[in-house]
């Protein structure tokens, strides 16, 4: 990836093997409305498009195609292992082998990098609220042999501000955790609907599953226009890559 593409590097206490970053809209081949570096190969885009923007990804890490985990996201909790052949349907992807690359696509739903420095193994998570709440985080958190020795990095999403939900989605939460209701607040313009905060809602869910070391969740999709797509924003958007993996 060349100077001119801007990556979000994650601000937490990661080992120097792990290698962890978030790419923007920036510094891409694609055009309007996918402009410019969108890796979604299922937004309409011209898939040579696509192709040419992974190639630049690939080119910055020095890896080849097949060494990315490139999911089919459904917005369930099924994890993968990697290395994988081929594309498969999940929404969340672990390995400890290095040079094995998890990576998901989103623009609004919620990018989460996992990270166990005592044993070397790394993961990454799709979700939006209805992997959150049907726990896609912890089935990922259930890879791991010890989640107090886990960290988490949440990435770019759809802030609290944007978020409006109707009342079944906080409903859906409740029913798993009643502490979910200090992450909704009414909504001022929306009878009986809510502003749901989907990282606060996140720390819960990893701190019910033991994992206390949660940093990022600074980022708003929707109102960050030039940094980031945003599918409640614009419809017909493209798709940024968070991705980790072991040096």
């Amino acid at each position: 990836m060349t100077s001119e593409v801007p990556l979000i590097i994650p601000d937490w206490p990661a080992p120097s093997w792990v290698k962890a970053a978030s790419t923007t809209r920036a510094g891409g081949v694609s055009r309007p409305p996918w402009d410019t570096l969108n890796f979604g190969t299922h937004v309409g885009d011209s898939p040579e498009d696509v192709e040419r923007n992974r190639h630049v990804l690939h080119q910055r890490l020095g890896f080849v195609d097949e060494r990315f985990g490139w999911l089919n996201q459904v917005h369930g909790t099924d994890v993968v292992e990697l290395p994988e052949a081929g594309a498969v349907r999940a929404d969340a992807s672990v390995t400890s082998q290095p040079g094995n690359i998890c990576v998901v696509l989103t623009a609004d739903c919620l990018p989460v990098l996992f990270c166990d420095p005592s044993t070397g193994q790394v993961a990454a998570a799709h979700a939006g609220w209805r992997g959150l709440a049907d726990g896609v985080l912890e089935q990922v958190v259930a890879r791991f042999a010890n989640p107090a020795s886990v960290m988490a990095w949440l990435g770019p999403a759809i802030g609290p501000d944007q978020f409006e939900v109707g009342p079944e989605v906080r409903e859906t939460f409740l029913l798993n955790d009643p502490l979910a209701t200090s992450a909704f607040v009414p909504s001022p313009g929306r009878e009986k609907h809510y502003l749901a905060d989907i990282y606060q809602l996140a720390r819960q869910r990893l701190a019910a599953a033991g994992v206390l070391e949660v940093y990022g969740g600074d980022f708003c999709t929707v109102t960050d226009h030039e940094r980031f797509f945003s599918y409640r924003r614009d419809g017909q958007t493209g798709r940024m890559a968070s991705l980790i993996y072991i040096s």
